[in-house]
């Protein structure tokens, strides 16, 4: 079996890749998953965020409202630190779980860890390979703007609180454009699967 931690910067493409890996017949864990699972109401994650950051960031339903966390620990490194060190560890038990299970299903089986802190959360020491999707600054920022509503100054604080491109573009592996059309992406995934298969 082969672990490959896909990453890359926020909206760079990853899941796009990632969904790409799964149509090819990878196993595909996504860390945001997992995240959003730890987090459910009543688990101990969400006891613990409750704790830490007020109530003030549920919803009338009692789940973690995103953009509130986001919008207090995207402001201050070491609230962003203590939020990740409640989320991290739980996530990393559970992809743990779900890997040995594919890997029980499958000796053979690729599979592909789709985690946006690869390298800032020390995950990059526990896979196989490692492959970087990559956009320009002008692209994340667009696609940032569209798909969450930021704002240009709060899309670029959250992409400069991430690990810069350029730093995890050379510990790669694999290098996928984001911004490539659909048809190249998905040529160059087919062609990287084949690759780890034969290895």
């Amino acid at each position: 079996m082969i672990l490959v931690g896909v990453t890359g910067g926020v909206a760079t493409g990853k899941t796009t890749v990632a969904t790409m890996f799964r149509r090819y017949g990878a196993v595909v864990i996504d860390a945001d998953e997992l995240a959003r699972e730890v987090v459910k109401p009543g688990k101990p994650a969400w006891r613990q965020i409750v704790r830490t950051f007020g109530r003030q960031i549920l919803n009338p339903d009692r789940t973690i409202n995103r953009h509130a966390l986001g919008a207090i620990v995207f402001h201050d490194k070491k609230k962003l630190r203590r939020l990740e060190g409640i989320i991290h560890p739980r996530v990393a038990r559970e992809q743990e779980r779900l890997t040995r299970q594919a890997s029980r299903s499958n000796p053979k089986a690729v599979v592909v860890y789709d985690v946006p802190l690869l390298f800032e959360a020390g995950i990059d020491k526990r896979v196989d390979k490692i492959a970087v999707v990559t956009a320009d600054r002008d692209t994340q920022i667009a696609r940032l703007k569209k798909r969450n509503g930021l704002t240009r100054t709060d899309a670029l604080r959250r992409i400069k609180s991430q690990m810069p491109l350029s730093h995890k573009r050379r510990r790669a592996d694999y290098v996928l454009d984001g911004t490539a059309d659909r048809k190249r992406l998905a040529e160059e995934v087919s062609k990287i699967l084949a690759e780890l298969r034969s290895t």
